[in-house]
Protein backbone atom coordinates (compact mmCIF):
# COMPACT_ATOMS: atom_id res chain seq x y z
CA UNK A 1 0.00 0.00 0.00
CA UNK A 2 1.07 3.68 -0.39
CA UNK A 3 0.44 6.92 1.06
CA UNK A 4 0.62 9.72 -1.05
CA UNK A 5 0.49 14.18 0.86
CA UNK A 6 -0.45 16.21 -1.76
CA UNK A 7 2.56 19.05 -0.53
CA UNK A 8 1.17 21.38 -2.96
CA UNK A 9 -1.71 21.21 -5.55
CA UNK A 10 -1.41 25.08 -7.69
CA UNK A 11 0.30 26.43 -10.19
CA UNK A 12 4.21 28.10 -10.75
CA UNK A 13 2.46 31.25 -8.63
CA UNK A 14 1.01 29.92 -6.48
CA UNK A 15 -2.80 31.18 -4.88
CA UNK A 16 -3.26 33.50 -3.53
CA UNK A 17 -1.22 35.28 -6.33
CA UNK A 18 0.97 37.89 -5.45
CA UNK A 19 -0.99 41.14 -5.83
CA UNK A 20 -4.34 39.38 -7.31
CA UNK A 21 -7.73 40.45 -5.00
CA UNK A 22 -9.76 38.48 -6.88
CA UNK A 23 -12.58 36.37 -4.90
CA UNK A 24 -10.50 33.19 -4.96
CA UNK A 25 -7.24 34.77 -3.88
CA UNK A 26 -9.12 36.71 -1.14
CA UNK A 27 -10.69 33.49 0.13
CA UNK A 28 -10.67 32.68 3.90
CA UNK A 29 -10.35 28.72 3.18
CA UNK A 30 -7.57 26.91 3.54
CA UNK A 31 -8.07 24.63 0.73
CA UNK A 32 -8.03 27.92 -1.48
CA UNK A 33 -4.44 28.30 -0.48
CA UNK A 34 -2.28 26.35 -2.95
CA UNK A 35 1.53 26.23 -2.64
CA UNK A 36 3.72 25.25 -5.72
CA UNK A 37 2.66 21.61 -7.16
CA UNK A 38 4.43 18.41 -5.62
CA UNK A 39 3.67 15.18 -3.78
CA UNK A 40 5.22 12.86 -1.11
CA UNK A 41 5.15 9.17 -1.32
CA UNK A 42 5.49 6.95 1.03
CA UNK A 43 5.60 2.79 1.39
CA UNK A 44 6.86 0.28 4.17
CA UNK A 45 10.31 0.92 2.54
CA UNK A 46 10.30 4.11 0.88
CA UNK A 47 9.85 7.79 1.18
CA UNK A 48 9.92 10.02 -2.04
CA UNK A 49 9.20 13.36 -3.13
CA UNK A 50 8.23 14.61 -6.96
CA UNK A 51 9.46 17.82 -7.42
CA UNK A 52 11.07 20.40 -5.32
CA UNK A 53 9.59 23.59 -5.89
CA UNK A 54 10.13 27.06 -4.20
CA UNK A 55 7.87 25.54 -1.10
CA UNK A 56 9.81 22.35 -0.52
CA UNK A 57 11.22 23.91 3.21
CA UNK A 58 7.73 24.78 4.25
CA UNK A 59 6.13 22.02 2.59
CA UNK A 60 8.57 19.38 4.75
CA UNK A 61 7.46 21.27 8.28
CA UNK A 62 3.85 21.59 7.58
CA UNK A 63 3.66 17.81 6.70
CA UNK A 64 6.34 16.86 9.91
CA UNK A 65 8.99 15.11 6.94
CA UNK A 66 11.87 14.12 8.72
CA UNK A 67 13.46 11.61 6.58
CA UNK A 68 13.96 11.32 2.12
CA UNK A 69 14.87 8.41 -0.04
CA UNK A 70 14.66 10.44 -2.99
CA UNK A 71 13.36 13.06 -4.95
CA UNK A 72 12.42 12.91 -8.31
CA UNK A 73 12.28 15.47 -11.14
CA UNK A 74 9.24 15.93 -13.36
CA UNK A 75 11.14 18.46 -15.35
CA UNK A 76 13.23 21.53 -15.20
CA UNK A 77 10.56 24.70 -14.48
CA UNK A 78 11.57 26.94 -11.37
CA UNK A 79 8.37 26.36 -10.03
CA UNK A 80 9.62 22.48 -9.54
CA UNK A 81 12.82 22.64 -8.57
CA UNK A 82 13.52 25.62 -7.02
CA UNK A 83 13.65 24.08 -3.19
CA UNK A 84 16.60 21.66 -3.75
CA UNK A 85 19.01 23.94 -1.37
CA UNK A 86 17.02 22.41 1.18
CA UNK A 87 17.66 19.30 1.14
CA UNK A 88 20.75 20.12 3.24
CA UNK A 89 18.69 19.36 6.41
CA UNK A 90 18.14 15.69 5.19
CA UNK A 91 21.84 15.11 4.29
CA UNK A 92 22.71 16.69 8.01
CA UNK A 93 20.38 14.40 9.40
CA UNK A 94 20.98 11.06 7.55
CA UNK A 95 24.81 11.51 6.80
CA UNK A 96 24.29 10.72 3.40
CA UNK A 97 23.82 12.19 -0.15
CA UNK A 98 20.26 12.57 -1.16
CA UNK A 99 19.21 10.62 -4.48
CA UNK A 100 18.25 12.37 -6.89
CA UNK A 101 16.56 11.29 -10.47
CA UNK A 102 15.90 13.28 -13.58
CA UNK A 103 16.57 12.71 -17.27
CA UNK A 104 19.62 13.96 -18.59
CA UNK A 105 17.98 17.71 -19.61
CA UNK A 106 16.87 18.40 -16.38
CA UNK A 107 20.09 17.18 -14.70
CA UNK A 108 22.04 19.70 -16.65
CA UNK A 109 19.28 22.48 -15.55
CA UNK A 110 20.12 21.30 -12.07
CA UNK A 111 23.91 22.24 -12.43
CA UNK A 112 23.05 25.59 -13.92
CA UNK A 113 20.62 26.33 -11.69
CA UNK A 114 22.83 25.07 -8.27
CA UNK A 115 26.03 25.07 -9.34
CA UNK A 116 28.06 25.43 -6.30
CA UNK A 117 26.39 22.27 -5.33
CA UNK A 118 27.75 20.51 -8.20
CA UNK A 119 31.91 22.29 -7.54
CA UNK A 120 34.97 21.09 -7.71
CA UNK A 121 35.36 22.76 -4.66
CA UNK A 122 32.38 23.16 -2.96
CA UNK A 123 31.77 25.66 0.14
CA UNK A 124 31.53 24.11 3.58
CA UNK A 125 27.94 22.51 3.76
CA UNK A 126 26.59 23.00 0.75
CA UNK A 127 23.70 20.07 -0.30
CA UNK A 128 25.31 17.03 -0.82
CA UNK A 129 23.29 14.76 -4.46
CA UNK A 130 23.84 11.55 -5.75
CA UNK A 131 22.66 12.25 -9.66
CA UNK A 132 20.66 9.06 -11.30
CA UNK A 133 19.71 9.26 -14.93
CA UNK A 134 16.21 8.77 -15.57
CA UNK A 135 15.56 7.48 -19.49
CA UNK A 136 12.20 5.78 -20.63
CA UNK A 137 12.65 2.18 -18.55
CA UNK A 138 11.32 1.69 -15.34
CA UNK A 139 13.61 2.01 -12.52
CA UNK A 140 13.74 1.17 -8.86
CA UNK A 141 14.10 2.57 -5.15
CA UNK A 142 13.95 0.34 -3.29
CA UNK A 143 10.81 -1.32 -3.30
CA UNK A 144 8.85 0.72 -5.41
CA UNK A 145 9.15 0.41 -9.08
CA UNK A 146 8.64 3.84 -11.03
CA UNK A 147 7.42 3.80 -14.67
CA UNK A 148 8.50 7.14 -16.60
CA UNK A 149 5.76 8.70 -18.94
CA UNK A 150 6.76 10.82 -21.30
CA UNK A 151 3.76 13.35 -21.83
CA UNK A 152 4.35 17.38 -23.19
CA UNK A 153 4.25 20.30 -21.21
CA UNK A 154 3.54 22.54 -24.57
CA UNK A 155 6.78 21.92 -26.61
CA UNK A 156 8.46 20.57 -23.89
CA UNK A 157 9.11 16.89 -22.97
CA UNK A 158 8.56 16.38 -19.40
CA UNK A 159 7.58 13.00 -17.76
CA UNK A 160 4.89 11.46 -14.87
CA UNK A 161 5.38 8.50 -13.37
CA UNK A 162 3.11 5.36 -12.80
CA UNK A 163 4.21 3.36 -9.17
CA UNK A 164 1.97 0.70 -8.69
CA UNK A 165 -1.15 1.63 -9.26
CA UNK A 166 -0.94 5.30 -9.10
CA UNK A 167 -0.55 7.13 -12.26
CA UNK A 168 1.16 11.44 -11.71
CA UNK A 169 1.55 13.97 -14.02
CA UNK A 170 1.58 17.63 -13.80
CA UNK A 171 2.32 20.39 -15.96
CA UNK A 172 1.24 18.67 -19.37
CA UNK A 173 -1.23 19.11 -22.28
CA UNK A 174 -1.14 15.47 -23.99
CA UNK A 175 0.01 12.17 -24.06
CA UNK A 176 1.13 10.74 -26.48
CA UNK A 177 -0.95 7.69 -27.75
CA UNK A 178 2.32 5.55 -27.78
CA UNK A 179 2.34 6.55 -23.67
CA UNK A 180 -1.42 5.63 -23.07
CA UNK A 181 -1.00 2.06 -22.31
CA UNK A 182 1.21 2.89 -19.02
CA UNK A 183 -1.89 4.46 -17.70
CA UNK A 184 -3.88 1.36 -18.16
CA UNK A 185 -5.48 -0.07 -14.75
CA UNK A 186 -4.45 2.49 -12.57
CA UNK A 187 -6.68 2.68 -9.94
CA UNK A 188 -5.75 6.67 -8.69
CA UNK A 189 -4.78 9.24 -11.67
CA UNK A 190 -3.62 12.29 -10.29
CA UNK A 191 -3.61 15.17 -13.41
CA UNK A 192 -2.78 18.69 -13.87
CA UNK A 193 -6.33 20.49 -14.49
CA UNK A 194 -5.10 24.75 -14.54
CA UNK A 195 -8.55 26.25 -15.52
CA UNK A 196 -11.76 25.98 -17.28
CA UNK A 197 -10.43 28.37 -20.35
CA UNK A 198 -7.87 27.26 -22.94
CA UNK A 199 -4.30 27.16 -21.91
CA UNK A 200 -0.96 26.63 -24.29
CA UNK A 201 0.57 24.09 -22.05
CA UNK A 202 -1.73 22.54 -19.27
CA UNK A 203 -4.92 20.44 -19.37
CA UNK A 204 -8.02 22.11 -18.64
CA UNK A 205 -11.18 21.12 -16.92
CA UNK A 206 -12.56 19.72 -19.30
CA UNK A 207 -9.53 18.19 -21.41
CA UNK A 208 -8.73 16.51 -17.90
CA UNK A 209 -12.30 14.97 -17.06
CA UNK A 210 -11.89 13.40 -20.78
CA UNK A 211 -8.81 11.77 -20.32
CA UNK A 212 -10.15 10.31 -17.07
CA UNK A 213 -12.97 9.22 -18.68
CA UNK A 214 -10.46 7.38 -20.92
CA UNK A 215 -8.41 5.78 -18.40
CA UNK A 216 -11.23 5.19 -15.93
CA UNK A 217 -9.38 5.17 -12.61
CA UNK A 218 -11.40 4.16 -9.59
CA UNK A 219 -10.56 7.66 -8.21
CA UNK A 220 -8.86 10.78 -9.78
CA UNK A 221 -7.40 14.12 -8.45
CA UNK A 222 -6.95 17.20 -9.69
CA UNK A 223 -3.73 19.28 -9.22
CA UNK A 224 -1.99 22.24 -10.49
CA UNK A 225 -5.12 23.97 -9.82
CA UNK A 226 -4.88 28.00 -10.66
CA UNK A 227 -7.10 30.92 -9.05
CA UNK A 228 -8.93 31.20 -12.39
CA UNK A 229 -10.19 27.58 -11.95
CA UNK A 230 -12.60 29.32 -8.94
CA UNK A 231 -13.11 28.24 -5.26
CA UNK A 232 -12.59 24.71 -4.15
CA UNK A 233 -16.40 24.16 -2.90
CA UNK A 234 -17.13 25.59 -6.35
CA UNK A 235 -15.30 23.09 -7.74
CA UNK A 236 -16.12 20.30 -6.38
CA UNK A 237 -19.99 20.58 -7.29
CA UNK A 238 -19.27 20.15 -11.01
CA UNK A 239 -16.95 17.29 -10.95
CA UNK A 240 -18.15 13.77 -11.53
CA UNK A 241 -18.52 11.68 -8.53
CA UNK A 242 -15.25 9.87 -8.33
CA UNK A 243 -13.22 12.86 -9.21
CA UNK A 244 -11.64 15.48 -6.43
CA UNK A 245 -10.44 18.93 -6.22
CA UNK A 246 -6.74 18.16 -4.74
CA UNK A 247 -5.80 20.62 -1.85
CA UNK A 248 -2.44 20.57 -0.15
CA UNK A 249 -2.14 18.70 3.35
CA UNK A 250 -4.89 15.79 1.26
CA UNK A 251 -3.11 12.79 2.01
CA UNK A 252 -4.64 9.45 0.52
CA UNK A 253 -3.93 5.82 0.57
CA UNK A 254 -3.63 3.68 -2.52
Amino acid sequence: MLKLCFLGTGTSQGVPVIACDCDICRSNNSKDKRLRSSVFIESEQTKIVIDSGPDFRYQMLREDISDISAIIFTHEHKDHVAGLDDIRAFNWRSKKPMQIFAEARVQDALKKEFSYIFAENKYPGVPEVEMNLIEDNSFQINDLTITPIRVMHYKLPVYGYRINDLVYITDANYIPEEEMYKLEGAKVLIINALRKESHISHFTLDQALKLIEIVKPERAYLTHISHQMGRQTDIEKILPENVYAAFDGLCIKI
